[in-house]
């Protein structure tokens, strides 16, 4: 049978209950004393199924008191104007907020130890928490920190940025002890030595973690105040320690940097608080700042990176640092964006020389192979750099003669290995795929690349396939040759055969024969020429000029620069001469000469000295006229020289420096035989112009390679009388274009070829259509 409730007892007992479980600052003393009547009176409140509210009116009048009472007076502690003192009142509030609790915490203890309440916790929880107390943290949060004003957010961390400053100080103090006897002023407090409060800060600093810690809010407080500390802290450090220095690794020292100083302060904070917060609180903390330490480190590399490529290899300990953060962080993307950026602002624009961009892109292969084995990273930044050497005429050349340098350079040391290349441009690589390591291509590769390929290709492969053609590399070594040879007029050609033979194993030999007959003919001329100096010693003729020649085999030979000059007799007789002796000894064959090729060595005898000069034979044919007479005008001697006016000028203006010849008037010019002053002596140079190369010019080559197609074209438009661009190109391409050693065309380039034959008015052009002149038609 139910008990009868009475009201009477009901209510007595709750007056007792809510006396002694007010949150008012009652006397815990004579809490005590009613300990038994407090008992008595739960049960009364349980027995009539009552008790649930005893919990629920607790929460509500706590709710109540620190929204009304605490939350007011605590925040009114930091309305003060001068931001010195807010360390001091954050003290003055902690030490506040701290009694409140304390005195709460009886209350909440005798709920907790409630055992009827307890065992009814599974329908009676309060926020739902496991107990009270956690319940009672909860309201602190969400009450009174639910938004923390500006004032109190710079309390918290002057406080924590003082006493961060001051531990660091202490912690230094044994490496530091020498210089600190020196200053007046100490480091951690900055105030006198006499009046240091390093003790004194630190004292506070333990106090005030204890008792955030105690009310359970430790993390909430100071969580924010304390990461953007050793956040602040890790950013000076790495930008102090390791930036600009790239031939030192560093990642292994700012690990050991973090635990000793950064995570030494954070157990500082935390440890012996244990009531809210534990070990797992510390690892936590290292993890993420460990991962921001990694994350700050590779962005301070990677605005670097462009510095760090140009002085690879020296900087490869930076570069391996770099690979470390990247794969423990993000940046990927970042890395790929801002190297690309650095590139295109830096390096490819007119005002940086093939030659460098070329450096930069091989230092960036290199580098980068390193700090992203797979080559995706590679692939990504430097597509911009390769089509920006596509569209430089000269790229070709300077690869090519980085590859032929006398000096050490990492394409010849490329070139040395004597890897060949395969038909797509990339190393042979017969090794088995290691299936068991396998690892899959990055999010961010391109598909149409293989991953085989991107790691595969060695400096020189990706430098061809800039233009996907191994053969324009050769036909450019030939030109490169050929002009060796001709402008220096050298009959050693060892090391040109070493370079040779290391070409052949990297290109196959079938693309160098042409190259192989230049070299042999090189050596032909040599004996050629020593067979013509012995038929001069048995003759015992000496000759006014002495002739030693190359003899080429044209067919094999690029096309040569064209000159027009003709020679005085005295040069011309010694070619002839030359050509007699080669007939003889050849029989049915003999020469054509290419008389503004080569070198002519000449001593100028004038009044008071005798100078020597090695010069072309353009050079040596105009100062010769002068032996004649001494003034010559432009016009008489292009007339005589049969020269362009022009070129005339060009070539005179080398003896003007020279001081041999004076323009007296406009256009004429007169042998200086004297010199007033200080003597000269005998020199031998060079003329500028001798550096001109005497070989066609890409464009002056390709032009006659296009005039192959101008037989055809005319015979199309006389059948078809008029035909647009497209029609053209198509029946080239049928009938012109055919065969291994064809001439290959674009479209663009074919429109070029064929406006310039309308600005020749050889062809018409109109409606879309081009057509011959009447005139050719008929």
């Amino acid at each position: 049978m139910a008990a009868k409730i009475n009201n009477e007892d009901i209510s007595k007992a709750w007056l007792i209950i809510t006396e002694v479980l007010s949150p008012a600052h009652a006397n815990v003393r004579q809490r005590k004393q009613n300990e038994t009547e407090f008992q008595n009176s739960v049960d009364v409140m349980i027995q009539n199924g009552l008790g649930y509210m005893i919990e629920e009116w607790f929460v509500e009048c706590l709710q109540q008191d620190l929204r009304r009472n605490v939350a007011p007076t605590f925040w009114k502690v930091f309305e003060v104007e001068d931001s010195e003192l807010l360390p001091k009142q954050l003290g003055k509030a902690v030490n506040y907020l701290h009694e409140i609790t304390m005195g709460y915490m009886p209350c909440i203890d005798r709920l907790n130890s409630m055992a009827v309440i307890l065992e009814n916790r599974k329908s009676s929880t309060v926020f739902n928490k496991k107990n009270l107390s956690e319940a009672y943290i909860l309201l602190i949060k969400s009450i009174i920190f639910f938004i923390m004003p500006a004032q109190f957010c710079k309390a918290v961390e002057l406080f924590y940025s003082q006493a961060f400053k001051v531990f660091h100080h202490s912690t230094s103090e044994d490496e530091e002890e020498e210089d600190e006897e020196d200053e007046d002023e100490c480091k951690g407090c900055d105030k006198e030595q006499e009046e240091c409060v390093c003790k004194d800060i630190l004292d506070n600093f333990h106090t005030i973690n204890r008792q955030l810690d105690d009310i359970g809010i430790l993390e909430r407080v100071s969580g924010m105040a304390v990461t953007s500390i050793v956040h602040d802290r890790i950013k000076h450090h790495i930008e102090n320690t390791c930036k600009g220095n790239f031939e030192t690794s560093y990642l292994k020292n700012l690990e050991e940097w973090l635990d000793s100083k950064v995570l030494g302060w954070l157990t500082l904070v935390y440890s012996g608080n244990c009531r809210n917060t534990n070990a797992d609180c510390i690892e936590g903390f290292k993890g993420r700042l460990l991962h921001f330490m990694y994350e700050t480190f590779a962005k301070t590399h990677i605005d670097q990176l462009f510095n760090i490529i140009i002085e690879f290899p020296e900087s490869e300990p930076a570069i391996l640092d770099l690979k470390v953060c990247l794969e423990k962080t993000d940046l990927r993307g970042t890395l790929v964006t801002s190297l690309k950026t650095a590139l295109e602002t830096r390096l490819l624009h007119p005002g940086v020389n093939t030659s460098d961009i070329l450096t930069a892109y091989i230092a960036a292969i290199r580098a980068l192979r390193i700090l992203d084995p797979v080559g995706v990273i590679l692939e990504l930044v430097c597509d911009p750099v390769r089509r920006y050497l596509r569209s430089r005429d000269d790229t070709v050349r300077q690869i090519v003669c980085n590859l032929t340098d006398d000096g050490s350079n990492e394409l010849l040391d490329e070139l040395q290995k004597g890897q060949p290349l395969l038909d797509d441009g990339c190393s042979s690589d017969d090794e088995l795929d290691d299936w068991e390591n396998w690892m899959p291509d990055p999010v961010d590769a391109d598909p149409r690349t293989t991953s085989k390929s991107r790691r595969a290709s060695d400096i020189i492969s990706m430098l061809v396939n800039i233009y996907g053609s191994k053969e324009l590399f050769v036909q450019e070594y030939r030109t490169l040759l050929a002009d060796r040879i001709l402008t220096q007029f050298n009959y050693e050609i060892v090391k040109e055969i070493r370079y040779l033979e290391l070409l052949k194993l990297r290109f196959g030999e079938s693309q160098l024969h042409y190259c192989e007959v230049m070299l042999k003919d090189v050596a032909d001329s040599k004996r050629l020429n020593s067979r013509v100096m012995d038929e001069r010693l048995k003759a015992a003729k000496r000759e006014e000029i002495e002739v030693n020649a190359m003899v080429l085999s044209a067919q094999f030979w690029p096309a040569f620069r064209e000159e027009k000059i003709k020679l005085p007799e005295v040069m011309q007789k010694s070619l002839e001469e030359y050509t007699k002796k080669f007939e003889a000894l050849k029989g049915n064959r003999t020469l054509n000469w290419k008389p503004h090729l080569g070198l002519v060595n000449i001593d100028v005898e004038l009044k008071d000295r005798t100078l020597n000069f090695n010069v072309s034979p353009v050079h040596a044919a105009i100062i010769i006229q002068f032996q004649s007479q001494e003034t010559w005008t432009v016009e008489e001697l292009s007339n005589v020289l049969q020269m362009p006016a022009t070129a005339l000028r060009r070539k005179i203006a080398y003896w003007q420096t020279q001081g041999l010849l004076r323009e007296e008037a406009t256009d004429k010019f007169v042998l200086v035989e004297e010199h007033k002053g200080r003597a000269m002596h005998d020199i031998i140079v060079t003329d500028d112009d001798e550096a001109e190369s005497a070989m066609a010019s890409a464009q002056t080559q390709r032009e006659e390679e296009l005039q192959v197609f101008w037989s055809y074209i005319v015979g199309m438009l006389t059948n078809l009388e008029s035909l647009t661009i497209d029609r053209i190109h198509s029946m080239l391409r049928m009938f012109a274009m055919q065969g291994p050693s064809a001439v290959e065309c674009s479209v663009p380039e074919l429109k070029r070829f064929l406006d310039s034959k309308v600005r020749d008015q050889k062809l018409l052009f109109s409606g879309g259509v081009y057509r011959l002149p009447k005139s050719d038609m008929m």
